[in-house]
C-alpha cells in the first residue's frame, strides 16, 4: 500500500515533522491539504504554507495550501471542506500544529496556557471532528496525532503541568476516537519520537546543543508513512515511538537520522 492519490490533511506543516511527513507522502503523489498560519516569512523561522506547497509539487504530489489559524474553528472547517471539494475527498488527518511552553505552575501565564490548550487539545478534536465525515467515506481512513503515551508519572507533571496536560489532551483523543470509531474503520493513533527531534521548538529550547544531539524530522515522517500505508481496520489505538515503528519493518539502524552520527542523542520527554 501506498499513499499514491490519497488525501491528507495536514494542521500545521509549514516546517519541522509536519513538512518532513508532507514531503514524504508527496513522493507517492499524495494530495496534501497545509492548513497553516504561517502565510508571510518568519525573521526568525524557515517555511510558509506556501513554500512547502511548491516543496510538494517539486515531489510529485499535489498541494492545496490554506492559511489557517487552527484555533479558528470555523475557518478549520471552511479548509477541510474546501480540501475534500478539491481533492474528491480526505483519507487521512495528521494533527501535527501544538504550541509548547515549559514552565511551572506559578510561571504560566493564563494566555500561554489557553494557547497550548487551544491548539494541542482543541484543535485536535476540531480537526478530527471536521474531517471525519469525510475520513468514514475513505476505504483506508487514519488520523494520526504526534502525541506522546500516556504517563501517570508525576515527574511529567511536576515541571511543566500546563503543556503535559494539552499533549495528554491529544492523546487522550486517540484513546477516546480510536474505540468509538473502531468498529467503522477508522484508525486513530498517536506517534512521538524517542529522541529529540530538530526542529525550531527544540532550538528554542536548547540551542544548538540540543540540536547536534537530536535527530532528525525524516525519523518522524519515515515512521507515519508506515503507520499510515497500513490497514486502518488492523491498527487502530496504538501509540506508536518511532524506533518501534521503524525496527517493526527491519528498520534498525538509526545513525543515518542522526543530526550527528555516532554521537549523543537526548531523550524526549514523557518516555518512562
Amino acid at each position: 500500500m501506498t499513499l499514491q492519490g490519497k488525501t491528507l490533511f495536514m494542521t500545521g506543516g509549514s516546517r519541522g515533522i509536519g513538512r518532513a511527513i508532507a514531503l514524504r507522502a508527496a513522493q507517492d503523489g499524495a494530495n496534501i491539504a497545509l492548513a497553516a498560519k504561517t502565510a508571510e516569512p518568519h525573521p526568525q523561522l524557515e517555511g510558509t504554507v506556501y513554500s512547502v506547497a511548491k516543496e510538494i509539487e517539486a515531489l510529485g504530489g499535489k498541494a492545496l495550501p490554506l492559511v489557517v489559524d487552527a484555533r479558528d474553528d470555523v475557518r478549520l472547517k471552511e479548509a477541510v471542506d474546501e480540501a475534500a471539494s478539491t481533492f474528491g475527498g480526505i483519507d487521512i488527518l495528521v494533527n501535527n500544529a501544538s504550541a509548547i511552553q515549559l514552565t511551572g505552575t506559578l510561571d504560566t501565564p493564563m494566555k500561554r496556557f489557553d494557547l497550548m490548550m487551544s491548539v494541542n487539545v482543541r484543535a485536535t478534536f476540531a480537526a478530527s471532528q471536521a474531517c471525519l465525515p469525510y475520513l468514514l467515506k475513505s476505504q483506508n481512513p487514519h488520523i494520526l496525532n504526534l502525541s506522546p503515551p500516556l504517563s501517570m508519572n508525576p515527574k511529567w507533571f511536576k515541571s511543566h503541568c500546563a503543556y503535559t496536560m494539552s499533549k495528554y489532551g491529544m492523546s487522550m483523543c486517540v484513546l477516546g476516537m480510536s474505540e468509538e470509531f473502531k468498529n467503522q474503520g477508522v484508525a486513530v493513533n498517536a506517534l512521538w519520537p524517542r529522541t529529540t527531534i530538530a526542529t525550531a521548538a527544540v532550538n528554542m529550547l536548547g540551542g544548538d546543543a540540543f540540536i547536534k544531539a537530536s535527530r532528525r524530522p525524516e525519523i518522524m515522517a519515515d515512521a507515519a508513512y508506515i503507520i499510515l500505508t497500513r490497514d486502518s481496520k488492523k491498527w487502530t489505538g496504538h501509540f506508536f515511538i518511532d524506533d518501534e515503528v521503524l525496527a517493526s519493518e527491519g528498520v534498525t539502524d538509526l545513525d543515518a537520522y542522526a543530526v550527528t552520527p555516532g554521537g549523543r542523542l537526548i531523550p524526549d520527554f514523557f518516555l518512562d
